[in-house]
């Protein structure tokens, strides 16, 4: 009879999270589609080659039998920011929906911390199903706060710098600004999470809040 040996399921690294090499260079290639296309033939063409791009990456990763969820929203988001570029005749609007959501993002993240529920805690513990006994502890709400101002930071920085590209009708820089803000800097953000979730579990472990890892 053999020993059954269980191994502690392996946490996903900040890159994984963030949905690898391949996630990234899929986040991109819609936006720098657009900007290149939109260069060259116009704004009708820029439109059609990044929803064309994107159509293409969802079908690819249908394909590939991965979650039906990102590669729906990929191409939804591309439908709407390209949507939004046509009804306004205005290259640089196809970068107007990120820009706000940017500031959503930082709003709401630094809103809940405000409120003593950092998000960053509240979607990772519902997320692994071990409820809000975090929120018990005052240094595992401050650890989670950490992560939680730090995407606030992040969102409210895509912000600024984009909404500033914006007002100065840069398209090739938002489309720039776009990747090079977007999945890196996420993955930092996630760095930072994940630190917190690392330092929340052992305090709450030290106290009897959760039980002790196997």
């Amino acid at each position: 009879m053999h020993a059954r040996t269980s191994e502690q399921p392996k946490r996903p690294s900040a890159l994984e999270q963030a949905g690898g090499t391949r996630g990234m260079i899929y986040s991109a290639l819609p936006a720098l589609a657009f900007v290149v296309a939109n260069a060259m033939g116009g704004l009708t063409v820029g439109i059609l080659v990044a929803l064309g791009v994107a159509v293409v990456i969802g079908v690819e990763r249908l394909v590939r039998k991965e979650s039906v969820t990102p590669a729906l929203g990929g191409v939804l988001g591309v439908a709407i920011a390209a949507g939004i570029a046509w009804w306004t005749g205005s290259a640089k609007d196809y970068f107007l929906l990120g820009i706000w959501m940017s500031l959503a993002g930082a709003v709401v993240f630094l809103g809940s911390s405000a409120v003593r529920w950092p998000l960053a805690g509240v979607i990772w513990n519902s997320m692994t199903g071990k409820g809000q006994v975090w929120r018990e502890d005052r240094r595992s709400r401050f650890y989670f706060d950490i992560a939680t101002l730090t995407l606030a930071l992040i969102f409210a920085g895509r912000f600024v710098v984009q909404q500033y590209l914006y007002t100065q009708d840069e398209v090739g820089s938002l489309g720039v600004a776009k990747i090079v803000m977007g999945y890196p800097l996420l993955a930092v953000g996630l760095l930072v999470a994940a630190w917190a979730v690392r330092a929340s579990d052992r305090r709450l472990r030290a106290l009897g809040l959760i039980e002790p890892k196997r």
